[in-house]
This record gives structure tokens, sequence and C-alpha cells, in this order.
């Protein structure tokens, strides 16, 4: 999922801006907005990127993810209406369990990748805040009359991710630490009913908290009350996703590439890859089969240049092999770090190549995702 701009973004004209219902928190704690998918979103706050980037890797950070789209699919026929629209399986889901997917195009190009939870009476979403309006219009078309679409406009959405997230949510409510990876329940905290998920993009372990928008403020002002809890913005939130490999929506995956360029192929079952019946199927289900001629990688520059998005990728012998869709600086690998597209030949991990870095040939070499491992909580038993 992607809810971050790359650091320093501004993404458009800040015109017409909305407004989360946690600015007035932004604006006192002294974040630097920025415009980001229509909203102004808090791109960091005093302590800077850096700092908050591994408080996140080492204590727990709050974010403000409320620009993200939120919605309902309700009715009897809400499983087989959105596995008509994504290769995932969301038949295979318990209720109370989530799933990563993609809304696909019919020449197999990825339109939006989701979040799915399956409740007993529906589906939730969770939609890129730059294609909810877009996608909600998508999925809107394709329901037929036993299925309803509805956008959960009033909700607000915030994400504490960390090594400590659990332990200050279990303060809350203490049924939040027996969640697992990619579960969600219904929780009162601070008063406040919320869905609470554990998911993230971060790489971390942490939980996302929709609830209501006016009571978004007061519970993120009791998290922050908690010693462990410090605010960051979506800049950290863009440097920690880079290191966890995760991809973002419009640089790493669009319409032009498919869930099996994008190296996220493990998202499609056995099921689904056997009965297809998903846009784009044919050309999906043939990768699959056939191996793609290009995949998203990790790439590790020498030296301490970073090399941005739109950075060329070479082999040693000088000829084009892909281009680089994120970059910047790991701080929690004290280095720089890329994802990219190669060519399948060159996309073997220790693969040697050049980066076009400002005029200037950097080595490089592609590397096994993700950068810092993911810390996600997977109990055995």
């Amino acid at each position: 999922m992607s809810s971050s701009p790359p650091t320093g973004h501004r993404g458009g004209e800040d015109t017409a801006l909305a407004r989360t219902a946690l600015y007035p928190l932004h604006a006192e704690l002294g974040a630097k907005m920025v415009p980001f998918a229509g909203y102004e979103m808090p791109v960091q706050y005093p302590a800077g990127i850096l700092t908050e980037h591994l408080h996140a890797r080492t204590q727990a950070a709050l974010f403000d993810v409320s620009h993200m789209g939120q919605a309902r699919l309700a009715g009897t026929g809400a499983v087989v209406a959105l596995e008509a629209l994504v290769p995932g399986d969301v038949q295979a889901l318990k209720p109370g369990r989530m799933r990563y997917t993609m809304l696909t195009t019919e020449d197999g190009g990825i339109l939006d990748d989701i979040i799915v939870t399956k409740w007993e009476d529906g589906l939730g979403l969770v939609l890129n805040a730059a294609r909810k309006d877009a996608d909600c219009a998508h999925i809107g078309g394709a329901l037929g009359s036993n299925v309803a679409l509805e956008t959960l406009e009033e909700r607000a959405l915030l994400a504490l991710q960390g090594p400590k997230a659990a332990a200050v949510l279990a303060r809350f409510a203490p049924e939040a630490a027996e969640m697992r990876f990619l579960e969600a329940r219904t929780l009162t905290l601070a008063g406040a009913p919320a869905v609470v998920s554990r998911a993230g993009y971060t790489g971390e372990d942490g939980f996302e908290i929709a609830l209501a928008n006016d009571a978004a403020e007061g519970l993120a002002r009791a998290l922050l009350a908690e010693d462990e809890v410090a605010p960051a913005g979506l800049g950290a939130r863009d440097t920690l996703r880079l290191e966890a490999g995760l991809c973002l929506y419009g640089h790493d995956i669009d319409e032009t590439t498919t869930p099996v360029e994008a190296n996220l192929a493990w998202t499609i079952s056995k099921r689904r890859r056997a009965e297809g019946g998903f846009p784009g199927a044919d050309r999906i289900l043939g990768q699959l089969a056939e191996g793609p001629e290009r995949l998203r990688v990790g790439i590790r520059p020498e030296g301490r240049a970073p090399a941005r998005d739109g950075t060329e990728i070479f082999d040693t012998q000088g000829t084009p092999i892909g281009t680089v869709t994120s970059g910047g600086f790991g701080p929690s690998v004290e280095g720089p770090i890329a994802m990219g597209y190669v060519a399948a030949a060159f996309a073997e991990a220790g693969s040697r190549v050049i980066l076009k870095v400002r005029s200037h040939e950097v080595p490089a070499r592609v590397q096994d995702l993700p950068f810092v491992p993911h810390r996600y909580f997977r109990p055995t038993s």
C-alpha cells in the first residue's frame, strides 16, 4: 500500500486541500505540512525524518494516514463480486482476517493495491489515497444488485508502528496483544469504538486504528502521552517502507506493471491460478508459467549517493536494462538503497549493474528484498 510520498515530494498544487481530523494536532506539534493526494499532510515533525524513522524501528511511531480510502462491501455476493476484480483469494479468508491484493486491468496491469478484511456481514477495503475515488467508481460500476459499496468518509485512520506498539496498545485494550499479523478486531480504545488491524507499511509490528473523526484526536493524544510513542510523518513512512521492500503505488507499481513483474506473485493463490476469472488473467497466468521479461528487485548502490526514482540502470557493458522506481537513503542500513525493474536475466541477487546518477556511473548490486527484515507478529502456536 502506498500511503506516503517519496521524501520531499510535494504531491501537487496546494489549492483546495482537504485536512484530516488530526490537522490541529499536527499544527500544535510543529509538523511541516505538504500537499499529498489532495490533503495537507505532515511530512515530518521538528525531530526530523531520521529520528522519526529510527524511533519507529526501536520504539513506536504514530502516523496519521486518514487520507487513505476506507470502504465497505456489503451483501451476499460481496466475495464473488470482488474476486471478479482482483487476483487475490478472498473466498479463503475467515472473518477477522485480512489479505493484500490488487485491482487489475484487462491487460494485467495494477490499478491499485488494496487491503481486504473479511467480516461476518461483508468486506472492508483500504484504498490508496490518490486512487480511492477512481477505485470506488471502478468497483461500484462492477457490482450487481446484491452488493452495495459504502465509502466510510467519516472515519480517521491512525497507524501505530514499531516493536513497542503492541505493549502500548495493550494498555488501552489487552486483547490487542493477542492479535496476529493480518488480523482485525473491533476494540474500544480510550472510550471510543475502533476497528483495529495488525499489519503495517513499515515492516515493523504494528496496528492500524480506524475510528470516528471526532474521536481521533483524543486517541492520538492518549497514545502520544505514552513514553514509547512519538509522532512521525510521511517522510519517515516512505524511508521505512523502502527498507521493508514495500511498493509505492505510482512508482513501483501502476497500470504498466503486472503482479508477477512486481514480484508480487505470492499474492495469487493456487485456486486463483487454477481458476483465473480476474482481469488480466491470461497475461498474468502466462507470466507465472513462462516467467516475466522484467522483475522488481532491490538495489544497493556503492558509495553514499542515493539513486532516485527515474535513474537508469545499465549492465556492466553499458546496455540499458531497467529503471529505478524508488530510491533514497536507508537510515537503518546507513546507506543508499533503491528498488527498480531490471531485465529478468539480471534479477538474481548479486548481479552487478551500473546506475547513472547525475551523469555519474555508480556501481551497484542487485539485492534480495527486504533490506531490513520484516518483524510482523506471527506466533507459532
